[in-house]
């Protein structure tokens, strides 16, 4: 149980800089991002985006398992 203190802690940690460094880096409109538009409809799937985000979340999860 004196784990789950610690996990919360750097879990709030890894949000702060997650929130930090969005503030600066421009996620999403990248390159091999699905952009459909056709008359006054929009459809946007953010396939690379959202392939760069799971790399990084599968990263952090990895340390945070190795760690534990």
């Amino acid at each position: 149980m004196s784990n789950f203190p610690k996990m919360i802690m750097l879990m709030g940690v890894i949000l702060l800089v997650v929130g930090f460094v969005m503030q600066f880096v421009k996620l999403g409109r990248l390159p091999g991002d699905i952009i459909i538009q056709k008359g006054n409809t929009t459809f946007y799937f953010p396939i690379v985006t959202s392939i760069l985000l799971s790399i990084v979340l599968s990263l952090i999860f990895y340390f945070i398992g190795r760690f534990r």
